[in-house]
């Protein structure tokens, strides 16, 4: 195939932000399209393949709007703008994305998606009461939930945040946790003071806790309530039970809004539990008000590595599933009922 050039120009103080340190980001851009880059102080030459050459350089384009927009560039956003382009989607989408500011954290640094499965969950957020954001870790389901509720909180839309995940050791036995009850439940809640601190600051969410503007329980605690004009969010709903589920969707009171996040390949529940969160998605799907966002390895924001283990471990999930099909195929046992309503099994 016949190769061709281009030149684009990169503003010098933009150039080390948008190439990555060392190069990094030039290199890992010349092996996704399988072209060769040449950097000449602001003028970068990219010799390959057309079609190639134009992807890389839409990529670049992309990568120097978001630097002149005052953000970082980071490998995530190198690897998304890679795969935005190769989808053929629009280079203008990461731009897009990054207009939209949901809070500021304590320290100033703004906090807003960073892919376009993130835009869809936020925006869905906006528009209807009750959203569940199902999706892998590391896909800011939580996070974002908490800036979108400080920043409804700030702005006086509701009069105080609830945030609640049920109280379920990870696949461990603890055994007996001292202090009060506080400080027994405060390790299963840890994740959500976490994104609190950074995005409200830890005095201005101590003297909200004190004034209880902001609450953060066990689901258990929920029974019973009904929550006006608050803004809830349940996290780790993947080890709620259908019943549970059930009691915690029937709290909602008017002026709240209502967030639920998961990630159903995570649940902790007992061997042969349904989970509430798979229940709900279900019965609700075609509810009028509720909207279901779901996130998947693409929206991972974490450290790459992350996005890798998560494909892998869905890449061995299909191959289980796979092999379960093909197993159940070949002859596999089969129930049948007798007139006495009792199952009996033939081969």
């Amino acid at each position: 195939m016949a190769t061709t050039e281009i030149i684009l120009e990169i503003p010098i103080e933009h150039e080390r932000n948008v190439l990555g340190q060392l190069d990094s980001h030039l290199k890992k851009i010349e092996r996704a399209f399988h072209i060769t880059l040449v950097d000449r102080g602001g003028a970068l030459k990219i010799i390959g393949e057309q079609v190639e050459a134009e992807r890389a350089k839409k990529v670049f384009e992309s990568l120097m709007r978001l630097s002149e927009r005052g953000n970082q560039i980071t490998e995530q956003n190198v690897d998304y703008a890679i795969a935005l382009t190769v989808s053929e989607k629009s280079s203008d989408s990461l731009v897009e994305i990054d207009k939209d500011i949901l809070a500021r954290t304590a320290l100033g640094k703004p906090v807003k998606p960073k892919t376009l499965g993130q835009k869809d969950y936020v925006d869905r957020i906006r528009d209807n009461m009750l959203t569940f954001g199902i999706g892998p870790a590391g896909t800011g389901k939580t996070y974002l939930a908490m800036a979108m509720a400080i920043t409804a909180f700030r702005r006086q839309e509701v009069s105080r945040i609830i945030l609640t995940r049920p109280a379920i050791e990870a696949g461990e036995k603890l055994g007996f946790l001292p202090g009060d009850l506080q400080s027994k439940v405060d390790p299963y809640l840890r994740p959500l003071y976490d994104a609190l601190y950074q995005i409200m600051g830890a005095e201005q969410y101590l003297s909200n806790v004190e004034r209880g503007l902001i609450e953060v329980a066990p689901l258990a605690y929920m029974r019973g309530r009904t929550l006006d004009n608050a803004y809830i969010i349940l996290d780790e709903a993947q080890n709620t039970t259908p019943a549970q589920m059930k009691m915690f969707l029937t709290r909602i009171g008017f002026g709240s809004k209502v967030i639920v996040t998961g990630d159903l390949t995570q649940k902790d529940l007992e061997e042969g539990k349904r989970s509430g969160l798979e229940d709900a998605m279900r019965v609700l799907r075609d509810v009028e008000g509720i909207a279901f966002a779901e996130l998947t390895s693409a929206d991972v924001v974490r450290h790459p590595l992350v996005q890798r283990i998560v494909n892998a471990y869905e890449q061995d999930e299909k191959k289980r599933m796979g092999k379960e099909k093909t197993r159940g195929g070949r002859g596999g046992s089969q129930e049948r009922r007798t007139d006495g309503g009792r199952r009996t099994r033939k081969a």
